[in-house]
This record gives structure tokens, C-alpha cells and sequence, in this order.
């Protein structure tokens, strides 16, 4: 098929525009957080929102061939209040980052195996694998974030202070670092660092 005619054309530049929405929502988040002394929380969504301009970057390039026109697309994308509590933020970017892996990415893959752009495909579905990830770490963090234990844990385990590297051990992070003097929304669990673990 002609790559001008394909339907995955348009879905590279449907995800090219999701992803750039995400980036600025996140940025958006990180900043609610930031307001709410959340500070691991607000790297977390700017780590997620620089990777999210990284796969933008990698769907616009798939579109090389149609350098200088104008691609017409339809779409919907959610609308978020960046003045949401931290959790219901990342309960939202959860739903987001799972309806792409689950739902979106894998239609669009599978459009452009059918349409014979395997590459593409690939980019996708390896994309749709990221999403989850982002969706687990997001979950994890909301959930901590409902049940008031951000900064408590079952079991005595490390917190490291984002500020100045100090690392406590204890059921819960220190009201202020004992070293720096910075507020306990700079703690975050060293096990992880909730990056990539789904563990509670």
C-alpha cells in the first residue's frame, strides 16, 4: 500500500498528537504537585512527560516522507483541570497511559501490519509496553497517595531525601531531613524508587 493512503499515516500522527498532549498534562501535573510539596511526585511526571516527547519524536520520524504537508486527523483527548488533587491526577494519567497500551496502540500496530509498515508496528507495540509501565508507576503512586501513605511504609525501608542525598530508615520519612532541613515531600522509598516496580 501507498504510505500517502494508509490509515497509518494518520494514526502515526493521531499518536504523535497524543503524545504531545500528554507531555504538556504532565508538565501541568508536575506543577499541581510541585504546589503541593509532592516533589518525588512532580519528578515523576516530568520524567513521564520528557519520555512522552521522546515517542512523539519517534512517530513524527516515521512520517519523514511527508515532510512539508499537512496531515488532517480526527481524535478526541481528555481534558484535565491541572488544579486536581495529586491523586486524581495520577489516577487520570493511569486511565491515559493504560487506554494507549491496551486499547489504542495495539489497534494502531495492528492496522499498520495489515497495511504492510512492520516497522511501524513495532514502534508501536513496543511504545504500548512503555505505556504500561508509565500506567503501573502512576497507579502505584495514586493509590499510595489515597490511602495517606506516601511517606509511611508497612516495614522499615530506606528514604532517600531528593535534596541532598541524605537516606533515612523507618516505617515513615522524616517530618523535615535531619541534614538539609527540607520538608518530607522531598523523601521518596530508595527500594525502586517506584520507578518501575508495581509493589506496594
Amino acid at each position: 500500500m501507498e504510505f500517502r493512503e494508509s490509515r497509518t499515516r494518520e494514526n502515526l500522527m493521531r499518536a504523535f498528537a497524543g503524545e504531545s498532549q500528554a507531555r504538556n498534562r504532565y508538565t501541568f501535573a508536575a506543577a499541581a504537585a510541585k504546589s503541593a510539596g509532592l516533589h518525588w511526585v512532580e519528578r515523576v511526571f516530568r520524567l513521564t512527560a520528557e519520555q512522552e516527547k521522546e515517542h512523539a519524536e519517534l512517530f513524527i520520524a516515521h512520517l519523514a516522507q511527508c515532510e512539508g504537508e499537512n496531515i488532517h486527523i480526527d481524535g478526541s483527548y481528555p481534558v484535565e483541570n491541572g488544579a486536581w488533587t495529586p491523586d486524581r491526577l495520577l489516577r487520570s494519567a493511569q486511565h491515559n497511559e493504560y487506554e494507549e497500551a491496551n486499547t489504542i496502540y495495539p489497534s494502531f500496530a495492528a492496522v499498520a501490519r495489515e497495511e504492510g509498515f512492520p516497522a511501524v508496528a513495532s514502534t508501536f507495540e513496543l511504545i504500548a509496553a512503555i505505556e504500561k509501565t508509565h500506567g503501573d508507576r502512576f497507579g502505584l503512586l495514586a493509590r499510595r497517595a489515597e490511602e495517606s501513605r506516601l511517606f509511611t511504609a508497612q516495614q522499615e525501608v530506606p528514604w532517600l531525601c531528593l535534596n541532598c542525598g541524605h537516606v533515612h530508615y523507618g516505617t515513615q520519612a522524616p517530618p523535615v531531613c535531619p541534614v538539609c532541613k527540607h520538608a518530607q515531600g522531598y523523601f521518596v522509598r530508595v527500594e525502586g524508587t517506584e520507578i518501575l516496580s508495581p509493589g506496594s
